[in-house]
């Protein structure tokens, strides 16, 4: 999305909402403006197919504790076995699918805010095409699914795609989860080591370079 001086000024007045509503934002239908119109929405599609899914990307990121994260997009895990379903319904359900190159995950776009929707599917494997990463996207159940409403994805599973992922954007959110959520590093690191031993490695040098940043 290109840089304007409207756009701008809908970024900080985002921002102050969400700082000013931290204490009460618990959840994804609490989020502020059309961010919370789009959650409504894809909550009716949730339960129009009788499936469950996750909100991930930078809204999670921002929800377990980065306060300074604000995103423009949304982002939701789903499980593969759900997902055809799920597109059909949200075609005449207020969202335009949009055209993807084959190979590439599906997004969608909402008709009413113009936000755009990036499905992350279960059994997919994110990185990228030089650095796959070594395992692939859970079902949403294992990530903090709860019915067919949507929820947060629960802080272990959301560094441990961060972590998949594998950008540098990634790693400096992933950071900032550690700074804000020091009680929560060995439970995070229980859950890696059940996943992958190399995401135990690259957290615990995030963990160290997190320590040595607050320290400065």
């Amino acid at each position: 999305m290109q840089t304007t001086l409207e756009t701008l000024k809908s970024q900080l007045e985002l921002a102050d909402e969400l700082l000013a509503g931290r204490e009460h934002m618990f959840e994804p239908q609490d989020l502020p403006g059309r961010y919370g119109r789009v959650v409504k929405a894809l909550d009716h599609l949730l339960q129009a197919v009788g499936c469950e899914a996750v909100l991930g990307g930078g809204w999670a990121v921002w929800r377990h504790g980065f306060l300074g994260r604000v995103t423009q997009d949304v982002d939701i895990l789903l499980g593969t076995a759900d997902l055809d379903a799920f597109l059909r319904a949200a075609a005449v359900s207020g969202f335009d699918v949009l055209p993807q190159p084959a190979g590439r995950w599906p997004k969608l776009m909402h008709r009413e805010t113009g936000i755009r929707v990036d499905i992350l599917p279960e059994g997919q494997r994110p990185g990228t095409p030089s650095r796959p990463a070594p395992t692939t996207l859970p079902h949403p159940s294992a990530a903090g699914a709860s019915g067919a409403t949507l929820r947060y994805i629960s802080l272990p599973t959301l560094v441990e795609l961060k972590l998949a992922a594998g950008r540098p954007r990634d790693e400096a959110d992933i950071a900032e989860l550690i700074r804000a959520n020091p009680e929560s590093i060995d439970a995070v690191r229980q859950h890696l080591a059940a996943v992958h031993p190399d995401y135990v490695i690259a957290f615990n040098k995030l963990v160290e370079r997190a320590g040595d940043q607050r320290d400065e």
